[in-house]
């Protein structure tokens, strides 16, 4: 163009210009490459970008606008990134990036969470266990720091533009200060309580984890059926509506695939409405009776090899609080207790044996179960330790694994005639996410968050709150609010509080006789708050009772616990967007929370439950899942597999745009598939794509909009066509933007590119472009289009390939408009495209043409096919056509040949649809060797002997009349 703008550092220069024929053509260089050279020249554009501070003009160009927050979820600060990190970002940004050139004030601020075990586990690993806690806190601060460090350049690799320089970090001393004002706020409200319940619990963590933290594996276990002995006979009696049993000996049996709750016995559940049978059998010759559900008399006999009756029936409400010996009471007195009968409307009569065991320190119902009987906290049995052993006063079993115990714990059982039944299952087992271990429920002293209190205010429940909030959130896919709605109607209390180190600390003081807290606490949490403030969590550490509580210290111990981790990231809403980052984010609620679909039971769901404590409503107006990454035969990326594709090495082969515009391509709402052949695909299409661009660039570098841009309504009609066509799409495209929907954007761009543009308009537009004179009407009416349509294009692509849309914006911009833009595309907006009068009806017409257009070009390549032409310009064509089309064919008039790309084109009009043809013939005529049509007037100018008469009146006259192609 007129006013070029100084290229990049990264452009190429231009090719020494060829030898000029004796009758050029108009054909333009452009220092646009043609190669992409991706993997080379992205680190400079980088570069660049961090040394213009390029988000900081982007932030600047937007400031006043409406704004829109998607709120980064934090990845974790341990090891580097993989493909679904990359996914992830590339997402964001191109969210980011899209609704920036929509109008809005979009900022990005990135973040990390930083505490947590998997820190902790590389200190120990690497420093070893047992270091002193302030050690570790020192070391896993720094560490995490390298960490982000890392993950920071490979995100800015991808092209992702954000506050990079300043990221939120949960580690932040004011994140931690806020975090833990946060819990004090929660506490006061009446959420927060302490209290002995089953927690999910990870022997290799030493820890609760959360229901984030736990997946499920096959795990075989013994499936036992146990007996336990009759304790009250007469009261069985009456319960079954009989004078006396037949016989003392007895056994009501259980059902249960965890042999090493049976120690911990404490109750046995039956259903109030359940038909259970006393049933009459022998054994070693002996009489016997058991006490089953009716409905599973026959298959639990013949499970045991036995024949029996049933001798009398009784509903499950009429053996209420009748107690049962434990099965091991004979062997050791540590056993001789009772087990008496609860009813609990959880049992079912579809297997097993109808009768459930309950042992209230390691299962959730068994312990809502006794606690709604009347057992209290410390009347529950709790041998398991927190490594999974069994505690020395455990008789018989002491200090063995829980899973070691399985078979001697078994064999007592058989020892003394309560087996009824064993047999090895497989079953889908709880297991930890971290070490891929079982894991139990075991009951343990914890801080919860209350799902169905009501707190202080009256208000409603956490649970009722939560799912209103569901109800008010737009979801991406739609499936997602079904499954969060599952997850928040079902879940357990939320289990605050962690055995760790590297945490925020639940920085309470509690006395040592009462187990209260100190009434001072909201007052106290803030002075705590306020030290971590300046010197991080480690000033809880160093903080002793008589420093805040002065005579009263020795009363109160500090409390050890640190806040689970998902509470850390969970509350960024307040400890960052109303927090550290609240100039950049100053928006509540959230527009977008944006995440793997595993975030629903994560980030997701924390965030939602803080909130509605907080707020009483949800962080988030949507929320936005993506699938996993998988193989191109759809396996999880593994390194066992060596299927794994790592985002460093495409960006260092193929260029980070390549993997920004596989994201784009791909459906995000399943599975994300990706292979070496695929990205290979990617490739060619970024080709076709960036060739259109290097086309437009190189046709419009001699035109200087300010000077040479036809009127609109003065357009040769197919230009007035094509900007037309590109509204139809940018309006498409938009939209989609607007859904959150990519595939169909790359979908739609890729087609118009190679279809709309390639393979008709600009395919057609050759000629005029190349052979009209320079600034003719016709030139400059076509270069007009095309500029309006490289300033949307631009625009649409930039979201997704930012490096090739920058790099192009770079020398398509006229120098003023390249200082107005700042020297970035990122401080636009989507283009205004100039309002075609009937643009509807001439896309209508148009796309009525190029219908005809394909049959002509069948008939042309089997004309060549055949060896009687070489190029389509060797032919002439005579179109037979019903009224209809030919109107629509006659209304070019004389440039039908320019869209049919043939040397003449004649319509004839006929009667019915049987007489329509294409006549295709070989011209006689002479060839111009300047624009390759063959015409009569070749050679009739004496001085250009080699010309045509249009050439020549192009070239040397007034040029000729072009109006509609």
């Amino acid at each position: 163009m007129s006013d070029q703008n100084t290229p990049p550092k990264t452009a190429k220069p231009a090719k020494e210009a060829k030898p000029q024929s004796k009758y050029p053509v108009n054909m333009i260089e452009t220092p646009f490459p043609m190669r992409g050279d991706l993997a080379k020249r992205e680190p400079q554009w980088i570069k660049e970008w961090q040394e213009k501070k390029v988000y900081e003009r982007i932030r600047k160009a937007a400031k006043g606008r409406p704004k829109f927050i998607l709120h980064d979820g934090p990845p974790y600060a341990n090891a580097a990134i993989h493909l679904g990190h990359a996914v992830n970002k590339i997402l964001k940004d191109m969210i980011i990036k899209a609704r920036t050139l929509s109008g809005f004030d979009a900022p990005y601020v990135p973040g990390w969470d930083c505490h947590g075990m998997p820190i902790e586990i590389q200190i120990e690993k690497k420093y070893g266990k047992n270091l002193p806690v302030a050690e570790v806190q020192a070391k896993a601060r720094a560490y995490a720091e390298t960490q982000i460090d890392l993950q920071r350049t490979d995100f800015i690799r991808l092209g992702v533009l954000g506050e990079w320089d300043n990221p939120y970090k949960t580690m932040n001393f004011s994140n931690e200060a806020d975090e833990l004002r946060v819990l004090g706020t929660i506490l006061e409200k009446g959420y927060v309580y302490r209290g002995l319940k089953p927690v999910n619990w990870c022997f290799d963590c030493a820890s609760a984890l959360a229901e984030a933290e736990v997946e499920y594996q096959d795990k075989r276990d013994p499936s036992i059926d146990v007996g336990f002995p009759f304790a009250e006979p007469e009261k069985l009696a009456a319960a079954f509506g009989l004078a006396k049993l037949p016989t003392d000996q007895g056994y009501i049996v259980i059902w249960t695939t965890t042999p090493w709750t049976i120690p911990s016995n404490q109750a046995l559940n039956v259903h109030p409405e359940i038909i259970y049978a006393l049933v009459q059998t022998t054994r070693n010759g002996e009489p016997l009776l058991l006490i089953l559900a009716q409905d599973l008399v026959a298959d639990c006999l013949q499970r045991y090899g036995m024949e029996g009756s049933v001798i009398a029936t009784c509903t499950g409400a009429a053996l209420s609080s009748i107690n049962f010996k434990h099965p091991l009471s004979s062997v050791d007195k540590g056993y001789d207790r009772l087990s008496p009968i609860y009813l609990g409307d959880y049992v079912a009569a579809d297997s097993g044996t109808g009768i459930v065991h309950s042992a209230p320190a390691y299962g959730i119902e068994d312990f809502i179960s006794c606690k709604a009987h009347g057992m209290k906290d410390e009347d529950i049995i709790s041998p398991v330790m927190a490594d999974g052993r069994y505690a020395s006063w455990l008789p018989l079993f002491n200090g063995m694994t829980i899973w070691e115990a399985s078979k001697p714990i078994c064999s007592k059982l058989e020892e003394v005639g309560s087996m009824f039944k064993l047999v090895m299952f497989d079953h889908s087992y709880m297991h930890c996410w971290r070490h891929k271990t079982p894991i139990i429920y075991r009951a343990t002293s914890q801080w919860f968050a209350s799902m169905d209190n009501a707190p202080k205010d009256s208000g409603d429940s956490l649970r009722t709150t939560a799912l209103k909030a569901i109800d008010e959130t737009s979801f991406f896919p739609t499936w997602g609010k079904a499954r969060l709605h599952g997850m928040i109607a079902n879940r357990p209390d939320w289990t605050l509080s962690r055995q760790r180190q590297w945490g925020v600390p639940m920085a309470f003081f509690i006395h040592k006789e009462t187990g209260e807290l100190h009434p001072r606490t909201p007052e106290l949490l803030e002075q705590v708050a306020k030290l971590i403030e300046k010197s991080g969590i480690e000033a809880w550490q160093a903080i002793e009772p008589k420093d805040l509580l002065g005579d009263e210290a020795d009363m109160y111990i500090k409390n050890k616990d640190t806040l689970d981790v998902w509470f850390d990231s969970g509350c960024t809403h307040q400890t960052v967007m109303r927090g550290s980052h609240k100039e950049q984010l100053n928006s509540f609620p959230a527009d977008l929370y944006l995440e793997g679909s595993d975030q629903h039971r994560g980030w997701f769901h924390s965030s939602l439950l803080t909130s509605s404590m907080l707020n009483g409503c949800a962080p988030y107006k949507a929320l936005l899942t993506h699938g996993f990454v998988v193989d191109g035969e759809g396996r999880k990326m593994s390194k066992s597999l060596g299927n794994g594709i790592e985002p460093q090495k495409v960006s260092n082969t193929l260029g980070a745009e390549i993997l920004r515009l596989w994201v784009a391509s791909s459906d995000y709402t399943g599975e994300i598939t990706v292979s070496d052949e695929i990205l290979k695909r990617v490739t060619e299409t970024y080709r076709r794509i960036r060739n259109t661009l290097r086309f437009l660039l190189a046709n419009t570098s001699d035109f200087d909009a300010a000077k040479d841009a036809v009127a609109i309504n003065e357009l040769l009609e197919i230009d007035r066509y094509a900007i037309a066509s590109m509204t139809q799409l940018q309006t498409d495209v938009l939209q989609h933007y607007e859904d959150y929907e990519f595939h169909p954007v790359i979908s739609k761009l890729q087609m118009y590119c190679s279809e709309d543009l390639g393979g008709f308009y600009l395919d057609i537009l050759k000629d005029r472009l190349y052979t009209s004179g320079v600034t003719s009407h016709a030139r400059r009416s076509a270069q007009t289009a095309m500029w309006h349509i490289t300033q949307a294009l631009l625009r649409l692509i930039a979201p997704t390939l930012s490096f090739t849309a920058e790099e192009a914006w770079a020398f398509f911009a006229s120098k003023e408009a390249f200082a107005a833009s700042d020297e970035t595309i990122f401080t636009q907006t989507f283009y205004s495209l100039p309002e075609i009068d009937n643009g509807v009806a001439l896309i209508a017409k148009f796309d009525a043409l190029r219908s005809i257009r394909t049959d002509v070009t069948k008939q042309l390549e089997e004309v060549r096919t055949a060896g009687n032409i070489g190029s389509s310009l060797q032919a002439e064509i005579e179109i037979k056509a019903t009224a209809d089309k030919f109107a629509l064919l006659s209304s070019l008039e004389d440039d039908l040949k320019f869209v049919m790309i043939t040397s003449g084109a004649t319509v004839t009009q006929v009667a019915s649809e049987a007489e329509q043809a294409i006549v295709v013939t070989p011209s006689t005529q002479p060839k111009c060797e300047r624009c390759w049509h063959y015409r009569a007037d070749v050679g009739q100018h004496a001085e250009h002997a080699g010309l045509c008469g249009r050439c020549v009146a192009n070239l040397f006259g007034r040029g000729e009349e072009r109006r509609f192609a």
